[in-house]
């Protein structure tokens, strides 16, 4: 993708980099909302992270992208055309990066159904939208924070449920809506509506790069970028291919990741602490971190990964402060993690060597009956 800048060119701003990663690992988790001024990268590592993404099984002929492995996820055209017994083939597709513009209408993002048609005709059309173009891709909307509130919501909604589905007049069609959804915005132009803005799993607070040499070289990056794309693209292609197979790698160890119960009470207990409202956060947190330890090669999550997941899930959440950027707050987020840990540990032994005494009790018992 020589046209593309390559996403692990970019200087800095590991936070925003590893978010995107986590939501390509892991679609699920629900998208990343990317906060900062003009030209620091935002659009860029949209673009680049959709570049690094593994080609997908589809419908050649399907609007809908549907994933030829997964019947149970197929859209209403895929069904018909099958339960009819036509042949639908199969071919190898790159990932989609789909850009919604801030105009955009309800109908323009949905889809729309031909009432007419069904009505004179009695056949069921649909024009398919964004939402369809998008499915199993990635939809990156820029100043997120212009964008109708209502079609924040829906698109929010679709990325949470997977699925989208419109009706008309006792008409419907549904199909899959799963992507990686990417907003950004420029907080000096307004900001989302509180409840649209928990509705973001992850959230990023990026700012420019203070540090000279950072600069100098990402100058000199992207003036080798502009003066030759295709020889610049030729030297970071084995970091590029590098990434790429350990996010593929990742998804496949992702199903395998496991949890305790000591990882559900550390993310209960820090967001309960946090006095974070809602239960969105402890779920976000969760799928977070599995995807982290899959990023990782590991099979089990750690504090490491909970910790990364907080850093990421928290600050458009958290009532007081705004949570900032700086190494001190973290610090004091990581001791708390770890306090709240060890207390974790504390309970399980404590109940362990609770339940050894009642077996103990139980085997003399068992002994003086005899």
């Amino acid at each position: 993708m020589p046209s593309i800048f390559p996403f692990t060119a970019i200087v800095g701003q590991d936070r925003m980099k590893m978010a995107l990663i986590l939501n390509a690992i892991s679609p699920q988790i629900g998208g990343v909302l990317i906060r900062g001024e003009r030209g620091t990268a935002k659009s860029t590592a949209a673009r680049a992270m959709a570049a690094l993404l593994p080609d997908i099984d589809v419908f050649i002929d399907s609007p809908f992208n549907d994933d030829p492995n997964a019947p149970d996820t197929w859209s209403d055209w895929a069904k018909e055309r099958r339960g009819h017994g036509q042949e639908l083939k199969v071919s190898k597709r790159r990932i989609r990066f789909v850009d919604l513009p801030v105009s955009a209408t309800e109908d323009r993002v949905v889809g729309t159904l031909d009432i007419e048609k069904a009505i004179k005709k009695g056949e069921r059309h649909f024009e398919p939208g964004v939402l369809a173009a998008a499915n199993r891709g990635l939809l990156y909307v820029d100043e997120v924070n212009l964008l109708d509130d209502h079609v924040v919501d829906l698109l929010l909604d679709s990325a949470a449920m997977g699925i989208n589905v419109v009706e008309r007049e006792g008409i419907s069609f549904a199909h899959p809506a799963r992507f990686i959804f990417v907003g950004t915005m420029n907080p000096e132009e307004g900001d989302l509506r509180p409840q649209l803005l928990d509705r973001f799993a992850l959230c990023v607070d990026i700012q420019s790069i203070s540090d000279s040499a950072a600069r100098m070289e990402i100058l000199e990056r992207t003036l080798k970028f502009e003066r030759n794309p295709e020889q610049f693209y030729r030297e970071w292609q084995p970091k590029e291919t590098e990434l790429a197979e350990k996010i593929t790698q990742a998804r496949q160890t992702l199903p395998r990741v496991v949890y305790n119960r000591r990882d559900l009470y550390t993310i209960a207990e820090l967001m309960a602490e946090m006095k974070v409202d809602g239960h969105r956060g402890d779920i976000v947190i969760l799928r977070t971190a599995l995807a982290h330890a899959a990023f990782n090669n590991r099979e089990k999550i750690t504090l490491a990964d909970i910790l990364m997941a907080a850093e990421l899930a928290l600050p458009h959440r958290l009532k007081r402060q705004p949570f900032q950027d700086t190494a001190a707050q973290f610090q004091a987020l990581e001791d708390r993690l770890k306090q709240v840990r060890e207390e974790a540990t504390e309970k399980a032994e404590q109940q362990a060597t609770s339940s050894e005494a009642q077996n103990t009790v139980e085997e003399k018992k068992t002994i003086l009956r005899r």
